[in-house]
């Protein structure tokens, strides 16, 4: 029972950082009503991330995600809590997830931010914890060709003030 998801991909989450991030994702599950008990005083993600429907191995200061052989790797908002949890401590790199039912998304981690790509097939997400939708979801059309043009004409209006400042500053 479950939804079942193959996870893959690599973060730079430095190692210091480790201990850190396990208590942001054990602080997140107890928060969700969804308390672990680590079986060591001392956990790595690589303890935990089982309950976040994955394995993972570090190499220095990247982190390795993988599909777990030995579990159950189910999805839950647990899983989607481990991954945002971690996105503080989180440099660079991206996270993939194929889930049962063929559907691909994906978790790219930017200096502590964290943006879904692809809508998750669990729940049908466009964003973590984002509102559930039926089925894939395409991105809106733009709504005219006016908006792009808006934001050229605000660039323009930004750098046109700060010109103007500048010769005054001068």
């Amino acid at each position: 029972m479950g939804y079942a998801v193959w996870p893959s991909g690599r973060l730079h989450l430095p190692e210091p950082a480790d201990g850190a991030a396990v208590a942001a994702v054990l602080a997140a599950w107890a928060a969700r009503g969804r308390p672990l008990e680590p079986e060591t005083a001392d956990p790595t993600l690589a303890d935990i991330v089982w309950a976040a429907a994955g394995a993972l191995t570090r190499d220095g200061d990247w982190i390795e995600f993988a599909f777990d052989e030995e579990g159950d790797p189910k999805w839950s908002d647990s899983a989607t809590a481990f991954y945002v949890a971690i996105a503080p401590f989180v440099r660079e790199g991206t996270v993939h997830f194929d889930g049962e039912d063929g559907s691909h998304w994906s978790y790219t981690y930017t200096d502590g931010g964290i943006t879904q790509q692809g809508w998750n097939g669990w729940d049908a997400s466009v964003e973590p914890f984002g509102e559930a939708r039926d089925g894939p979801v395409e991105p809106d059309p733009p709504s005219s060709a006016a908006a792009p043009l808006v934001g050229l004409f605000t660039a323009a209006a930004v750098i046109a003030g700060a010109a103007v400042y500048v010769a005054k500053v001068l």
